[in-house]
């Protein structure tokens, strides 16, 4: 059953409900958002699963890596951008890892820290799957908005998630761009 009201013989309950018609009504609003993102996931979701092998939370781990300068992001911010647990990251970095996709680095300046990095391979799957997935965005997407349309609903998703999910974007410290940029902390003694 759908919560949200799009047409107007149905707008009429939010009033008798005792909802404001001076303001939007935002039931409505954050229904349609996730409405939108359910029926985004069923609609994109199947196509790099079947195309490229690569399931819906291994796909959103490497676009994150792919997508990160350096290719790398320490294990915490990977876990908190994707939502996942710190276990269910680990799990979900050790099967990319088996199927050589991701390596893990130690970080020497946090001993308790590691990184997530791309390897060349899981580079060249990404690149694959960005490639279908975009195909797929754009033949779902193509004459429903204009270009400043979708300019502007970035714009108003941004801001929203920023909001709501601000660990999305977390990076808490940029990871070496090349094994040779890591330094050792210095000896005290």
């Amino acid at each position: 059953m759908a919560i949200s009201a799009d047409r107007p013989d149905e707008a009429e309950p939010a009033a008798s409900a005792g909802l404001s018609p001076e303001r939007p009504d935002r039931i409505t609003l954050v229904g349609l958002v996730l409405e939108s993102a359910l029926g985004l996931r069923r609609a994109l979701g199947p196509g790099h699963d079947c195309e490229v092998g690569i399931r819906g939370q291994s796909f959103e781990i490497l676009l994150r890596l792919l997508r990160t300068p350096g290719t790398r992001l320490r294990m915490s911010d990977l876990a908190a951008q994707t939502g996942l647990t710190p276990s269910g990251l680990t799990r979900a970095v050790d099967r990319l890892v088996d199927a050589g996709l991701v390596a893990r680095e130690l970080c020497l300046s946090d001993r308790r820290g590691a990184f997530a990095l791309l390897t060349e391979a899981g580079a060249g799957r990404a690149a694959e799957a960005v490639a279908h997935h975009e195909c797929d965005i754009d033949n779902l997407l193509t004459g429903l908005y204009c270009p400043a349309e979708e300019e502007e609903l970035a714009l108003l998703l941004r801001r929203l998630r920023d909001r709501v999910a601000p660990e999305a974007t977390l990076v808490s410290e940029p990871a070496p761009e090349t094994p040779e940029e890591v330094k050792a902390p210095a000896d005290p003694h």
